[in-house]
């Protein structure tokens, strides 16, 4: 029958959280392992064993009262007595730690792999100081003395072999390490811990030094004690005990009272060698307190440093106060939702878990958006992975009219207004509540974002991007249908708004219900569609970036202002046939040469550009 923790690595070996397991016990990059990698041979023990860790920690408290005790009986060896049965058992524990040991598998440095081998672990062990330091500090020498020579004589060689016990203080050290690294612990809390152990510890042992001193000096009055207290060496020792601590204290924080200062040579030496470390004790204190002071307050510091830049850019260039309000209100709130965005943390993250984190996150918004209802969930899926959630405080604004078509976006939560400026003047049109888009207008006809969205209150949109968006759709031909059936559906409740409010959306519209209507029926011939003004291949999400032209139906050299109302915006077909008949279906004639405005003629149409203006006769 298995002892309690020499058994496999299953029930008790699991890895409960991996808050607490150190990055050290994972295989190297490009380390080939099979299932059985975490199953140990019988009898070996996991460094990372739940029961062991809890083992180690129960001897952290142990080695406390060592750190103790050592200093304590070398200085005031009347104690030796009466502290010696619980040495006796605290040895017993360690005693069974270095038993427990060879059975404990360690990690090998050049797989890190770890090694469950019998016969390693005792040789790796053995081989080191661990091995040889262990057992010397657990030892109990002065009680095997005793006994084998049948004496109580008390020597000084003791009292400082009882030292070695403070070899027992790295694994505080280590504890204090694995405990930093645990993301369930505050790191600014376990620091504390630890400068304070270091602190007391240094004060406890200095005192217990300087009292030693005293007691073994030639001349016991004429020591730092003697001069205060007579005949200090057959007080209690806990009252001598206080004064050394007292003057340990007072001498560590520089106090300096008077009181209790050294006498002799001696005392001086120590005196200054003390107050050297003092020197060094108190500049690591500080160093560390400033470090978790600093680690805490480093975001406010970026934000007003951030902060006084956009003041700076402000004034230099003269903004206006609304604009600047609004660079300062978005800003605040991102650094108010940096917590929420963790975007430096997710751009480490592998894509799968990215997306998977997506998919959580923005999958149902997006399914209940108006535009994407019907459509399949491979699309949606693979069109969430790409999304990015941003939050936008009242009064700025998240699109502006005549800014190209980069993004649209998703309403989450919160109010938008939809305004147009017109006449100089600024209108509002409606108001859009969550689950609603803003800028798909743009996106859909490829043309300039024809309104200014603006948030009524603090918002959080859900951004898609444009030309991914395209990209997507492409393949999921029968989505892009659903979704052009549901943007004219939604066109058309708009109860003739946009067509009042900006007239040339009214030919896009236009083209892009019959374009559909001809997908959909499967009836139009070719000829059909280039009457309707746009070619057979037209689809407003198949293009990354459809060519806007505007066409004349006379000579550049003609009386523009007689025919201005003969201007149409097009999208520029795929041949220069094909433009002819467009033209001729918006005019009533068909030409037969194409113009520049410089009087050049058109022989290619790759050689145009955007918002070209061409002349048809």
């Amino acid at each position: 029958m298995s002892l309690p923790f020499l058994q496999r690595r299953g029930s008790g070996g699991e890895i409960r959280n991996l808050a607490s397991v150190s990055s050290s016990l994972l295989p190297a990059f490009g380390t080939i392992f099979d299932e059985g990698y975490l199953n140990l041979k019988k009898y070996v023990i996991a460094p990372y064993d739940r029961r062991y860790r809890l083992w180690q920690t129960f001897l952290v408290a142990l080695v406390v009262y060592s750190a103790w005790a050592s200093p304590f009986e070398l200085a005031f060896q009347r104690s030796v007595r009466s502290l010696s049965p619980v040495d006796l058992v605290v040895d017993a524990f360690f005693a069974a730690d270095i038993i427990l040991t060879f059975f404990v598998a360690y990690l090998d440095a050049s797989t890190y792999l770890l090694v469950d081998d019998h016969k390693k672990i005792a040789i790796r062990y053995v081989k080191k100081l661990h091995f040889a330091m262990d057992l010397a500090s657990t030892i109990p020498i002065q009680q095997i003395y005793q006994v084998l020579s049948d004496k109580s004589h008390k020597t000084e060689v003791f009292g400082f072999l009882n030292m070695l016990r403070l070899w027992r203080l790295r694994r505080v050290s280590e504890l204090f390490t694995r405990l930093e690294k645990d993301i369930r612990i505050s790191y600014s809390a376990t620091r504390f811990c630890k400068l304070i152990c270091v602190t007391l510890f240094a004060i406890h042992f200095a005192g217990c030094m300087y009292f030693w001193l005293a007691v073994h000096h030639k001349t016991p009055e004429n020591t730092w004690i003697g001069m205060q207290v007579q005949d200090f060496k057959h007080e209690s020792n806990w009252h001598s005990y206080t004064y050394s601590m007292y003057w340990s204290i007072v001498t560590l924080t520089t106090v300096g009272y008077g009181d209790l200062h050294a006498v002799n040579t001696t005392e001086k030496v120590f005196n200054i060698l003390y107050m050297l470390f003092n020197i060094g004790l108190t500049a690591y204190i500080i160093g560390n307190m400033t470090n978790l002071v600093v680690h805490s307050t480093v975001r406010t510091f970026a934000m007003r440093d951030a902060f006084n830049k956009i003041l700076q850019y402000a004034s230099k260039n003269r903004l206006p106060e609304g604009l600047k309000e609004q660079m300062l209100a978005h800003l605040q709130l991102k650094f108010k939702t940096a917590e929420l965005q963790q975007e430096e943390v997710l751009q480490d993250l592998p894509k799968a878990i990215r997306s998977s984190i997506a998919q959580h996150l923005f999958h149902d918004v997006v399914e209940k958006a108006y535009l994407f209802k019907g459509v399949s969930d491979d699309f949606i899926t693979q069109l969430v992975s790409e999304m990015k959630a941003e939050y936008y405080p009242p009064k700025v604004d998240i699109i502006l009219q005549n800014e190209m078509p980069t993004d649209f976006y998703i309403l989450v939560s919160g109010s938008v207004d939809v305004l147009i400026y017109k006449n100089g003047t600024e209108q509002f049109l409606f108001k859009l509540e969550p689950g609603g888009l803003a800028g798909e207008m743009g996106v859909m006809f490829n043309i300039p974002q024809p309104f200014t969205i603006r948030c009524k209150r603090l918002s959080q949109v859900i951004r898609v991007n444009h030309q991914h968006f395209k990209q997507m759709v492409q393949p999921f031909s029968d989505d892009g249908k659903a979704i052009i059936s549901n943007f004219i559906k939604y066109m058309k409740d708009l109860n003739g708004m946009l067509p009042e409010e900006i007239p040339y959306v009214t030919d896009l519209l236009n083209e892009l219900n019959h374009e559909h209507l001809a997908q959909s029926e499967g009836t139009q011939d070719e000829d059909d569609r280039y009457k309707e003004g746009i070619t057979g291949n037209f689809n407003p999400l198949s293009s990354l970036a459809p060519i806007r032209v505007k066409i004349h139906g006379y000579h550049p050299n003609g009386n523009k202002m007689g025919n201005k109302t003969a201007q149409k915006l097009i999208l520029l077909p795929d041949s220069i046939e094909d433009l002819f008949k467009v033209a001729e279906k918006k005019f009533g004639e068909r030409g037969s040469k194409i113009l520049m405005s410089d009087g050049s003629e058109v022989e290619e149409l790759g050689v145009l550009r955007e918002n070209d203006e061409l002349y048809i006769f």
